[in-house]
């Protein structure tokens, strides 16, 4: 049986307790997109390194300074062909869905246009780029309906949502089992992590106010297809908070 839960790399003990408790592991080397062009071969060995032995994989697309709802054409195409970049490394490393920031910035986008444009750039990109599935992650969107509208306007079978609850908690005013309730039938990834609301500190599962146990039964019961990556800079903590609790 496939595992629900992974480990993103950005943790120094992520593949070591991956392969310790059978999880999966979230590739976040190529967030910056440079990583994909002159210094590859580094990453791709540390990368390699990583995953030997983990079959369950998920890559995190690259995110700085990447919009697919730009206002400038150009900048849409740079967006493309980062994106494109990723996805041609998913297959290669064995990946089963890509990970990929929508790319709201409240000074930049009324949320009006950031849903029109993306469902015109999603649509476009899954047309000419089948055969990996792509989750869209929140991350300064202050309302869940702007995600909603952005997966059910595309509407397409490989193109589907990942709820980040620590972004939720840190920059909406939302409480996180509102997002559930709302994006739950297009859900098939979380990024989990915690802070106190004033800050995106990818904290313990067991350190902020979300209330984690609560919220994870819910997500796991709403969402039995779905993944779930912890995001956290180290992992061992959070994954005995979730054997205790019977998670894993």
């Amino acid at each position: 049986m496939k595992p629900r839960f992974f480990l993103s790399t950005v943790g120094t003990d992520s593949a070591v307790v991956a392969r310790e408790y059978s999880l999966g592991l979230e590739i976040a080397e190529y967030c910056t997109a440079a990583n994909m062009d002159e210094n590859f071969p580094r990453w791709d060995k540390q990368v390699r390194e990583e995953i030997s032995g983990i079959s369950a994989r998920i890559l995190h697309a690259p995110f700085n300074e990447l919009f697919p709802c730009a206002i400038d054409p150009k900048a849409r195409e740079l967006a493309a062909f980062r994106y494109r970049q990723a996805t041609l490394l998913a297959k290669k490393y064995g990946v089963e869905k890509v990970v990929i920031h929508g790319g709201f910035h409240p000074y930049l986008y009324y949320p009006s246009w950031y849903a029109e444009q993306s469902v015109a750039f999603w649509k476009n990109f899954m047309k000419e780029n089948p055969g990996v599935e792509i989750v869209l992650e929140n991350v300064l969107e202050p309302e869940p309906e702007m995600m909603k509208d952005i997966v059910s306007g595309v509407d397409h079978s490989g193109f589907r949502l990942c709820l980040d609850v620590g972004h939720v908690n840190a920059y909406s005013k939302r409480p996180v089992m509102e997002w559930l309730n709302c994006l739950s039938p297009y859900l098939d990834h979380f990024h989990i992590h915690n802070n106190d609301g004033t800050g995106d500190t990818h904290s313990p599962l067991m350190a902020g106010t979300i209330p984690m146990e609560t919220l994870l039964r819910e997500a796991l019961d709403r969402c039995p297809d779905a993944t779930l990556t912890l995001e956290l800079p180290e992992a061992r903590s959070s994954v005995s908070w979730l054997t205790e609790r019977q998670f894993l």
